[in-house]
């Protein structure tokens, strides 16, 4: 397994993903792009999200992703993080019709009870990714999807980024990371059962620059990716 240690290029002072989220929960919102996440959402062919029954939402931290999921014709969404900071936002946003303070890994949630697992911008914290994929398959029923949207490791060894936010005194502070290859996440899906159906890799284009010119450099380089498993009906 490959450590960002090996391409860190910033040396950021490093907080567990708890204590990060934590304090970055004021900004959180104002700071991750939607071209990051939500624009690979909307790229995808499937699911038909009207459609979708009832989805997990696994690290759902201030419900960005509900919002928009609800905007798409969702209307039954679990929601669980680790952070009781991020879920006192998500509960004032009013998108979840439960939340629970609980690890991706083990949600406690119930038995294949979802038609969609979600998932997006949490693989990078987690030194495993078997767990996760092992824990969705669990509360996911016959024929559901597991969409994850991920911070591209090859961004990460080329950028030497780490997950990092700026806290209320001006430091920069990285939250743990972890580098998977894409072999990682298909050795540990196909190992849980899953099936991949779709996958779309977004790329630093004229939307990033706009937004980070000091990112010229790393025009054309992918750096977020949406994955779509199937679970066996």
């Amino acid at each position: 397994m490959l450590s960002f240690a090996d391409f860190d290029t910033r040396g950021y002072r490093t907080v567990d993903v708890r204590t990060g989220y934590g304090q970055w929960v004021t900004t959180y919102d104002d700071t991750v792009e939607d071209v990051m996440d939500i624009a690979l959402l909307e790229d995808l062919t499937e699911p038909s999200w009207h459609t979708v029954r009832r989805a997990a939402d696994l690290g759902c931290g201030t419900g960005r992703t509900a919002a928009w999921l609800r905007r798409h014709g969702v209307s039954a969404i679990d929601g669980v993080d680790l952070t009781p900071e991020m879920l006192a936002v998500a509960r004032s946003r009013q998108v979840h019709d439960r939340l629970r303070e609980a690890d991706v890994t083990d949600t406690g949630l119930e038995d294949a009870a979802y038609d969609l697992v979600i998932a997006s911008l949490i693989d990078e914290h987690l030194p495993d990714l078997g767990p996760l994929y092992a824990e969705a398959r669990r509360i996911a029923e016959p024929g559901a999807l597991f969409v994850l949207v991920v911070f591209h490791p090859h961004f990460i060894m080329t950028s030497g980024m780490p997950t990092h936010f700026t806290s209320a005194s001006g430091e920069p502070i990285a939250i743990a990371t972890h580098v998977h290859l894409f072999s990682d996440h298909v050795t540990a899906a196909v190992r849980a059962g899953w099936t991949l159906t779709e996958m779309r890799e977004g790329v630093i284009d004229d939307r990033w620059i706009a937004r980070k010119p000091k990112w010229e450099r790393f025009r054309n380089h992918p750096v977020s990716a949406a994955l779509v498993w199937r679970k066996p009906s």
